[in-house]
């Protein structure tokens, strides 16, 4: 039994897979994740669209649906691995810091590199944690949790189990929290629930994904992923806000965005949540 109440919610991901395919905006979004019975959204910089400097606009709109804003994420081409870009990033933090400021206990959740830039890559680590510490500390003073959101995309910088270990090494556990990524842990490495429990203590909220036995996104519930375990783990961390937050990824998603994610609500009810 977990001690948090479960809330389930959608990240949008799903859509913006769809490229320039994609003609819809932030409103479509919300009304088909209120279709699919969510509770709550993550929404990214890329699609936030006309409200990214109307928070209050975007808060009606989510009110109007019954919905909660469970994180602002966003990413940054220089994958937080340059040191030149450092103030810039930074800069997007205060943003981004800012507008979540307006819905309580929502969080910012910050994007690891999915290609990491030239030079060395082990230097790559320090400039990372550098940004993400200073980033979690501009949302300290604002009142707004911060966490890192690893990936496991082609040369990314957070890729396998020593990469995770490495990384938390470097980050003030008091101040970087941790949004686990079952899909993205899967692709890296063989040991996800050791990886959880390990480092639960900087879990936030859980994005749940599903990928088969070759590494290859699936839906969830198709894949090898322990959605149960991942679930009681998360159940016992001591910052763990309730959010199980569904992201899809398989070209089912692909082919079909909304019934996908209404899909991935169903199957959540089966494990309970």
């Amino acid at each position: 039994m977990t001690k948090t109440k479960l809330k389930v919610g959608c990240q949008t991901f799903t859509w913006e897979m769809l490229g320039k395919a994609w003609t819809g905006g932030p409103d479509d979004l919300l009304n088909a994740i209120d279709d699919g019975g969510y509770a709550g959204i993550e929404i990214t910089d890329t699609m936030i669209g006309h409200y990214a400097d109307r928070p209050a606009e975007f808060a009606t709109a989510l009110d109007a649906r019954g919905l909660a804003l469970v994180s602002f994420a966003f990413g940054s081409k220089s994958g937080f691995t340059l040191k030149e870009a450092l103030e810039g990033d930074l800069e997007a933090a205060r943003r981004w810091v800012g507008f979540a400021a307006n819905f309580p206990g929502a969080l910012v959740s910050i994007g690891s590199a999915t290609v990491v830039s030239d030079g060395p890559r082990q230097d790559k680590f320090a400039i990372s944690a550098e940004f993400y510490n200073r980033a979690a500390e501009i949302g300290r003073k604002a009142g707004v949790d911060v966490a890192v959101h690893p990936s496991s995309h082609h040369n990314t910088l957070l890729f396998d189990r020593a990469d995770y270990d490495t990384i938390f090494a470097l980050l003030d556990p008091d101040l970087v929290g941790w949004v686990p990524d079952t899909g993205h842990i899967l692709r890296g490495h063989k040991d996800m629930l050791d990886t959880l429990r390990t480092h639960r203590d900087r879990i936030r909220y859980i994005h749940l994904k599903d990928v088969d036995a070759k590494g290859t996104w699936a839906m969830l519930g198709k894949g090898v992923c322990d959605t149960p375990a991942v679930i009681e783990i998360a159940g016992t961390a001591p910052h763990f806000t309730g959010w199980l937050v569904l992201e899809e990824e398989s070209d089912t998603a692909a082919a079909d965005p909304a019934g996908a994610v209404k899909t991935n609500r169903q199957t959540m009810r089966s494990y309970g949540a």
